[in-house]
């Protein structure tokens, strides 16, 4: 599964959870929410991974934004 267009959803919202990361793509309206567990992003360094994501997504053209971790 590839990330949805930037044309249609040019709001990324990165949100930690217990173990994922949770982004939420949005605009125009519409919203395509995507989780990727933390394992896959580098669960050794689970804030590092997460600013990682921000930055790589807003290279591709995404206006992004951290949300509030929910770690327990």
């Amino acid at each position: 599964m590839g990330l949805p267009r930037v044309e249609r959803f040019p709001e990324a919202t990165v949100t930690r959870e217990d173990e994922k990361i949770v982004i939420r793509f949005g605009g125009l309206g519409h919203e395509q929410v995507m989780s990727v567990p933390l394992e896959y992003v580098g669960a050794e360094d689970e804030e590092a991974a997460e600013l990682r994501l921000l930055a790589q997504l807003q290279r591709i053209g995404y206006r992004v934004e951290r949300g509030s971790p929910q770690v327990d």
